[in-house]
């Protein structure tokens, strides 16, 4: 289920990048001076009169992705998550999205596991800057494999996408279906607490789960790789047959995946326990992402004792 090998999931966009060039001759790739880190150079090397740096240019970049797409290209803009959506929010917006425009927002080091970079790296509102932008697809992953499937999953839908990416390395996950924007996978079986959980978050539910099971605690652990659209079907399917649901996520519990599960389950009136793992409030600080982890209570045994909490009620 989880396997021994960890990837990086830029260097598998990074080369993603490349094989969607060799396929598509309107691909083309944009960056802000960070391509080495977001590994666009990958692309650059082998299709450098496809590639564009702006330098320190985030706003710009953006809007010269819009006009990009204007002409019939399929962009691909990376830079920092926290760059991408917080500085570059405008252009978003209004020239990507309000016009529909063919735009993929790749940004990576989103999260606290960007670990030294400290608070004004770490983009942990960057899902809900995207989420609340009317005509954005909005995609976490939650390993290297995964990562592959979305940027070729956006690379054929028509109209901007936001992918959000890590720093650290992931594990793979291993008994994921086949991928599908909108579409979820239930990982495991369980009908005492259900984890809703993304990106970087769902090693760590797979983590608690297998915990769990040897106190006789059974959990559906479900990767929601699409925070927008919502894959509305499997939350009220494993509600309705759930004690307590756990919602996880390396981001604010303010307007991410959680609050897109919650308002959901209002709509059917769902009675029981809904508890949040996520950042509480608080911006990120710089330290080893281990230590962030635990500091943020972002780990496997606060998921443990959360269903605990739960069942306890």
């Amino acid at each position: 289920m989880i396997s021994d090998e960890k990837m990086y999931q830029r260097d598998v966009y990074g080369k993603t990048l490349v094989e969607l060039g060799k396929q598509n001759e309107n691909v083309v790739v944009l960056d802000a001076d960070l391509s080495g880190s977001t590994r666009t150079s990958f692309f650059f090397r082998e299709f450098p009169d496809r590639f564009f740096n702006f330098g320190v240019a985030e706003q710009n970049m953006m809007a010269a992705a819009a006009g990009l797409a204007s002409c019939g290209k399929t962009v691909f803009a990376s830079t920092f998550a926290m760059f991408a959506t917080g500085r570059a929010w405008d252009q978003v917006r209004n020239s990507i999205c309000y016009s529909g425009m063919n735009v993929k927002v790749v940004a990576t080091h989103a999260g606290i596991t960007v670990g030294p970079d400290g608070a004004t790296h770490q983009a942990l509102e960057d899902i809900a800057l995207m989420r609340i932008i009317p005509n954005m697809t909005v995609i976490v992953p939650c390993d290297g494999p995964e990562t592959r499937d979305a940027v070729l999953a956006a690379a054929v839908l028509k109209g901007p996408v936001y992918i959000r990416l890590g720093r650290s390395k992931f594990p793979t996950i291993t008994n994921k279906e086949k991928f599908e924007i909108g579409k979820a996978y239930q990982l495991t079986q369980g009908e005492d607490i259900t984890i809703f959980t993304c990106g970087y978050m769902v090693h760590a539910a797979l983590i608690a789960q297998q915990e769990l099971v040897k106190e006789g605690i059974n959990c559906s652990v479900v990767n929601m790789h699409t925070i927008k659209p919502l894959d509305t079907g499997i939350i009220e399917q494993t509600a309705a047959n759930s004690k307590g649901i756990i919602i996880c996520e390396e981001h604010s519990v303010i307007g991410g995946l959680g609050c897109a599960i919650e308002g959901m389950l209002s709509k059917i009136a769902y009675k029981n326990k809904v508890s949040r793992i996520g950042v509480h409030n608080k911006f990120g600080q710089s330290g080893d992402p281990k230590d962030l982890l635990k500091i943020y209570n972002l780990q496997p045994q606060d998921i443990i004792e959360s269903a605990r909490e739960i069942l306890k009620k």
